[in-house]
């Protein structure tokens, strides 16, 4: 019998920890996740009871109906796109494919967890350039300074959690010209909130990825449902390193009806639009800082009082997302209906 415990890689060694507080969520106003605050299109749960069978669950998915749909709604080839569990095994799969032990991987910080938590895992030098700090813009000159021939990965979310910034068309070009051997992923989880993407970019730029969540707009992130879109040879690629089936048949169906209600999307987006605008109105008359998001959430600098509003409204059943381990004084608010951003900022006056 062995005496000592058995020890991993020595890149899990030297990895922090993640550890989302999921937990206790039920009932509670969930400002916390980026998450849609109202719920996914009952057209999707609809669909999925009219065609889910007891005999659908015991085979192994089918994604032929879900890649003709989905192709036929991004505009993009069906061997242009790749259906991942979620963002985070899009991230997982571009990593494995073209990151290699000891290899440089440019990310920004504070970003997505997951870029570094897949980057170092697969042993990967990591070297992170800062948002600017004042209005947490977008550091495109530092980055473009950053890049080298030894890069071989690019990891950006577009506009960017928990900043809320992003760049624009210009500067993702910019990006790729510069480095022609590194995979660039831009991560659209919010494109549906700012409205620009780089999808209609992939056919000049060999490097470039681009990942789409039906985590966020679309009220589906108990699905674990997403898209990686890139050139018909990169995906390729890809599929040899991803898990044929992980992404599960419900979540299949259910995509296909989600893209099917965009009346349902139009609409709450604008709702979400127009609370942002109500939220940014309440904290200027509260007099408290926060950065211009183009996204569903906004970043609240509450200074040293940052954890303690977080506890004080989540005792009143309202959930924030504390960031001040990364930027210090700041929470994350999603930003939902205008009655759910009402409701917030009431109980944020109460405490503040």
């Amino acid at each position: 019998m062995p005496k000592e415990e058995l020890r991993p890689r020595p890149a899990v060694e030297r990895m922090a920890p993640y550890s989302p507080p999921t937990g206790g969520r039920a009932d509670m106003l969930r400002l916390d996740f980026n998450e849609n605050t109202i719920g996914c299109s009952p057209r999707v749960t609809q669909f999925i009871a009219e065609n889910l069978t007891e005999n659908d669950l015991a085979v192994y998915p089918e994604y032929t109906d879900a890649r003709r749909e989905l192709s036929e709604f991004f505009q993009v080839p069906e061997d242009e796109m790749l259906f991942t569990n979620g963002t985070d095994e899009a991230i997982q799969v571009l990593v494995n494919t073209y990151v290699d032990d000891e290899d440089e991987v440019l990310l920004l910080r504070p970003s997505y967890a997951m870029y570094k938590f897949y980057s170092e895992v697969a042993g990967a030098v990591v070297r992170e350039i800062d948002y600017r700090v004042a209005k947490l813009e977008f550091p495109l000159q530092e980055l473009l300074g950053a890049i080298t021939p030894s890069t071989r990965a690019i990891l950006i979310a577009n506009p960017n959690n928990p900043t809320g910034t992003g760049t624009n068309l210009e500067g993702i070009e910019r990006i790729l010209k510069k480095a022609p051997n590194a995979a660039v992923l831009i991560d659209e989880a919010y494109y549906e909130f700012c409205g620009i993407t780089a999808l209609p970019l992939i056919e000049e730029y060999p490097n470039l990825f681009v990942s789409r969540t039906f985590s966020k707009v679309y009220g589906m992130a108990g699905m674990r449902f997403g898209c990686l879109f890139s050139r018909a040879s990169n995906i390729k690629w890809m599929h040899k390193a991803q898990s044929p089936y992980s992404v599960n048949s419900l979540a299949a169906l259910a995509a296909r009806a989600a893209v099917r209600d965009q009346g349902y999307i139009r609409k709450y987006v604008t709702e979400v639009l127009a609370a942002r605008e109500l939220l940014y109105v309440g904290l200027e008359n509260l007099k408290i800082p926060y950065f211009q998001s183009q996204a569903n959430f906004v970043l609240i600098h509450a200074g040293d009082r940052a954890i303690p509003v977080r506890d004080a409204l989540r005792a009143k059943s309202i959930l924030i997302r504390d960031r001040s381990y990364e930027l210090p004084g700041c929470v994350r608010v999603t930003v939902g209906t205008r009655d759910q951003i009402r409701l917030f900022l009431e109980e944020l006056a109460a405490i503040w």
